[in-house]
Parts: structure tokens; sequence; C-alpha cells
């Protein structure tokens, strides 16, 4: 409205469409539809929003003032915004407008006086699921949950609830756990439901107290990663490893970095099955990068790129990877970047040493997962991934200089070269590319400042199809094996969980490109399982050590109830194989003989109902799907 802000957007359907005024050649042309909202201000806060996957649905919110109108007003297009229809709200939103993930038609907003609205019907119509809503989020399974937080005067703090939409005509639930008020002291325990609710079984996990907290840091149909605090204001705590029912839980890593403002630089390498890494506080304070390539058994630190000389004359040199606290302290423009389609690809900001610098990052690449490192670009960068791996691209990241240059590299880092895409440089605002990186195209978007200091907005989009115009043929490409150390034995060599994978991927010297019609080829060989391929419930293995440890948090613990009554003694449950684990005949693990079994009715935890006043704290609604079955795990905390 005033000309100081600018949004881009993609919309569409691999059509190269993108709004807010109405592009269909990537960006390089636009016409103004501003006829077609009847020439109504949007709000350049939250103005646009587009349905994931880059699908045809777009939402525009109209700036109303609050006062003058019952509610606000909103456009919505299905043919990614040729066309639009106004629809009149019965609030007025306080944020950005929320698709579900899978189903764009499921709508989720909060209003400026804390309603929670939910719309089934693409913005068409609106009901209020909650009042006194603080934040929000979807599952990301086929079910449409919302998992939100409530504000609680009685504790003057955030308390939490779940609203369970259920999928197509299955009825509505709401489903909580709770305990007396005066029981405010009593510590907070994990519950985990694989029914939807309906039975509730305590998670063999740490106690924690008010104070304290604990957090899914990722997860799937077969295990999750819990952060549960540490006592104090230590600013980190410890990683736990579920095994594949979300109840037993074992030790992973110790101190685990877990800053106060809620951030968390627990990263999962989506490039490559098995690879998560993040940053552990050191007791005298030194933050320090490690990796896990088999789902949290194992940590390490990261290997020193071999182009990269240490900053320091300390023996412990390493590269060190900066994360959500790095991003939130606006030390870097940008979070570590790796997709699926570009198989063992990860870009992010680093440095080298004994431990994370504060001064300016580097960005490092990696080729394979996160085994090995390259030094790649000097200084902050934006960076994104296009052709499926086949090409990065990446521009200077400045607040007080313009910029006029875009670098790029079809060789994973190795090698870049410099275009000048401008001949009147802009400050940077941000890039852009179409949603799954098959795309050739990039546009770059910022501003200039005009004789009246007043910005001057541009959108530059470049279109590498004209660089790389080769297609690849199969010379192009070679097989590659995952987690190869190649000094392994041939049989066991890129063994991970079970079973080992060999991917088709593209030549680093291959100059060509891989096209929207790129689909990543594997190939996946059964294993015979060794004493990696299982973890013991209650041990755990010492950093940097192959020495398997007793947790402490359960010397006392021996049993555990299952929802259908049976005793299942912990002392003999001995190993398990870790979830997702496809290892075939080898080795066979022993058993332990229990001891100190205590009675069944002394460590029961079905929940069934409670009565009386209370306060509830729920932590998450949790529910994966895949081709076999879908899994549904509710996890709460009661105070």
């Amino acid at each position: 409205d005033d000309g100081s802000s600018f949004t881009l957007t993609w919309v569409g359907d691999g059509t190269g469409v993108t709004g807010s005024f109405y592009s269909e050649d990537y960006g390089k042309s636009f016409h103004d539809v501003s006829h077609a909202i009847k020439n109504t201000f949007i709000k350049k806060d939250f103005g646009i929003s587009a349905g994931p996957g880059n699908p045809q649905q777009v939402i525009l919110t109209a700036n109303l003032p609050f006062t003058e109108t019952p509610g606000g007003v909103i456009f919505t297009s299905v043919d990614a915004g040729v066309t639009f229809r106004s629809v009149q709200l019965p609030f007025h939103p306080a944020q950005a407008i929320q698709f579900h993930y899978q189903d764009p038609k499921y709508l989720v907003v909060i209003s400026i006086d804390g309603g929670l609205w939910l719309s089934q019907d693409f913005g068409n119509s609106w009901s209020k699921v909650h009042e006194g809503v603080h934040t929000f989020t979807w599952s990301s399974s086929i079910f449409y949950f919302i998992f939100f937080k409530i504000f609680s005067n009685f504790f003057q703090s955030d308390s939490s609830n779940i609203f369970l939409l259920g999928e197509k005509n299955i009825n509505s639930k709401l489903v909580w756990t709770s305990d007396n008020m005066h029981t405010q002291s009593s510590p907070r325990v994990i519950y985990v439901s694989s029914d939807q609710g309906d039975h509730l079984q305590k998670a063999q996990l740490p106690s924690t107290t008010t104070e304290q907290f604990y957090s899914v840091l990722d997860g799937d149909e077969d295990m999750i990663f819990m952060h549960v605090d540490s006592p104090g204001d230590t600013y980190f705590g410890t990683i736990y490893t579920s095994d594949d029912r979300g109840i037993l839980y074992s030790k992973s890593l110790e101190r685990h970095l877990f800053g106060g403002e809620g951030k968390s630089d627990f990263t999962n390498v989506t490039s490559l099955r098995g690879v998560y890494f993040t940053n552990i506080l050191e007791e005298d304070g030194r933050i320090r990068s490690v990796i896990s390539f088999d789902r949290g058994r194992r940590w390490r630190f990261l290997k020193k790129p071999e182009n990269v000389n240490c900053s320091d004359s300390s023996k412990k040199c390493n590269l060190h990877i900066h994360g959500e606290h790095s991003h939130f302290s606006g030390i870097t423009p940008m979070l570590p970047l790796s997709e699926p389609a570009a198989i063992g690809l990860v870009i992010a900001h680093g440095s080298v040493g004994d431990s994370i610098s504060a001064v300016r990052p580097d960005v490092y690449v990696s080729g394979d997962g996160g085994y090995t490192w390259w030094g790649t670009l000097r200084g902050p960068h934006h960076y994104t991934i296009l052709d499926s791996g086949g090409l990065i691209v990446a521009v200077e990241a400045h607040r007080d200089r313009q910029i006029s240059s875009i670098k790029f590299s079809t060789d994973e880092g190795q090698c870049w070269k410099i275009f000048n895409f401008t001949s009147h440089p802009i400050f940077l605002a941000g890039l852009a590319s179409e949603p799954g990186t098959k795309t050739m195209n990039i546009s770059i978007f910022g501003y200039r400042p005009d004789d009246d200091d007043q910005p001057i907005w541009v959108a530059v989009t470049i279109d590498f199809e004209h660089l790389l115009t080769r297609e690849c043929d199969e010379q192009d490409y070679v097989q590659w094996l995952a987690h190869s150390d190649y000094d392994s034995d041939p049989e066991t060599d890129g063994c991970l969980l079970g079973y080992k994978e060999t991917f088709r991927r593209l030549k680093k010297l291959s100059a060509c490109r891989n096209g929207r019609g790129y689909v990543v080829s594997r190939q996946q060989h059964p294993c015979p399982c060794t004493r990696d391929d299982y973890i013991e419930y209650g041990f755990y293995l010492h950093e940097n050590t192959s020495e398997c440890l007793l947790q402490p948090d359960f010397l006392n613990l021996t049993q555990y109830i299952s929802l259908n009554g049976d005793v299942e003694d912990l002392q003999n449950t001995g190993y398990r194989k870790i979830p997702g684990d496809k290892c075939e005949g080898g080795f066979s693990p022993p058993r332990r003989e229990g001891e100190d079994i205590l009675p069944a009715s002394s460590s029961s935890h079905t929940v069934r109902s409670v009565s009386g006043p209370f306060v509830m704290t729920v932590i998450i609604y949790y529910t994966v799907a895949n081709k076999h079955e879908v899994k549904s795990l509710i996890m709460y905390v009661t105070i």
C-alpha cells in the first residue's frame, strides 16, 4: 500500500506462474490483476498464501480496518490467480491462512481476538474451533488434525489442547489428559496413544518438572526423536529415540543445545537416509556440531573439509554447522538445505575450528550426505538447489551493500561461475524458485532507492535452460553406493539399518540438465544383521566410543504395562532392532534374565478419565501413513 514491501509467491502447477501481479512466463513479465480483486488493498505482511506443493490454490487477504468492518475479506483462486472469488469472513485474520499439507481445501487461521477458525471447503465457509488460541500447526498425515496451544490464566503460562478433525466423514474428537490443579508441582510425564486417544500409555522417559519441557524434534512411522530438557536454565537437554511404538526410549545424545527462545539446531538431512546433525553445548560453554548416520544410535564430530585450514592451533579441528540459533540471531541468512531429489547433497553455513564461531560464517557443501565436506563460498549467502541437484545457485547476503550478480555451480559446489544479471545493483530481498527443485528458473527480487529515496522493487528471473541446453543421457550418470567408506568388506560396505542403497546420480563433471522428468532411481539390497542393527533398552552408546552404558534414569525401572494389560519385563527386553532396520539373519542378540519384577498393579499407566478441576498440557499429536498401514501417536504431558 505504500510501496515499502514486495512479495513474490510461486503458484500454479509447473507452469511458471507467479504472483501477486500475474505472470505466466516465470516472472519475465507481469500483468496487473487488480481489477479481479476489485482494486482492493492486500496486506503487505501476510497478504498472499499459496497451497503446498505448488498447486493452483491461491488466497489473498484484504487489508481492511478492524473497526470499520465486522470481519475481513479474502479472495480465493483455484486457477493460480487468473480469476478470484470474494469471501466475507466472520472474523479478522491475525496471520496468514495455513493450508493443510496434503489437502489444500482444509484451511486454518487465528483471528485477532485469539479464535482458531477452520474451513473445510477452501475458505467458502468457516467455523470456530476454539477460543484463546496462541499457536497451532497442522499434522502432516492423511488425517486432518490440528495441534494448538491455549492460554491458562491459572498458571499464567501456555497449556495445550488437540483438535482432531478426522478424515473425510470420521467424527471429530477432542483428546487430552489432565490432573488436579493442586498437583502443580507434580512431575510431567509423556503419554502416547496409537488409537487416536481411546487408550493412553506412559512413555518410558525421564519425568520433568514444570520448569522443564519435552520437545519432539523429528519423527516418522518408525521412530521419534524426543528432547528432554535438563533442570535449571541450562540451555541443553538429552535426546532420546523411541522404539517403533513410541513407548520405549533409549538415550541418544547428551548436552543437546536447546535455546530459551525454543530454537533447536536439530536437522534431518532429507537427501540421504538416516542422517541427522545438531549442536551440543560443552561444559566449558563451547558449541560443537555432531552428526549421526544411523538415526541417532551413534554421534560423531563432523570432519574438517580437506580444502580448509583450521583457524587455530587446536588439535580439535572440525566443521561446525550454523542452525536455527544462528538464523534466529541474524548470523546466517539461511538454514542448512537438502532435498530428497538431490541425493547426498547438503548445503550449510559453518565454521572450522574447535567450536562454532560467531564471526561471519562461510558456505560448505557435502555431496555424500555429510561424510565429507567442501569449503565452497566465503561469507554468508542465499542459496537454493535447482534441477534435482544438478545446479546450485547462490547470491551474496549483504545488509549494507547492493548486489548485481549470481553464482552458479554444476558440480556440487566444486567450481562456481558468476553471472551479472543487472547493470543496476539492488539490495537483495530474497530468492524464489518453483518448489520441488525440478525447475531451471530462479527469481531474484529486491529494491534500489530512487531519487526521492523511495524503494523501486525489481524482480529478475534467470532461466538456466539457456545455459545448460543439453539433456543428460545415460553416459552422464553413475551408480553410487550410499554410506560407503570404500575400505569395508564388500558384503557389508554401505549397509545402514539393515540394507544398502545404490543410486543412479549425475556425474559431477556432466554439464547437462536432468529435466522435469527426472526421477530418483535406487536399488536396495538386504544386509546380514550385526550388533550395529540393535539397541538395548536402558543403555546408550557413550559419545565417540562403542561402550554401552546403563542409563541412570532407568536403574529402578523394570516393568512396562502394555495396552492389553500384558506385562513386559524391561530388564529382559534386552536388544531391540532399530526401528526401520531391515537386516536379515546374521547376528542374533542375547537376552538377559529379569530381576526385581514389580507387581503389575504398581506401574499401570492406562488413563481413562479424571474428574474435578484440572489443567492440561498436551505436547503433540503425531500420525504417519505408508502404503501398508497408518500409525497415529498422540504425545502429551500432564501437570
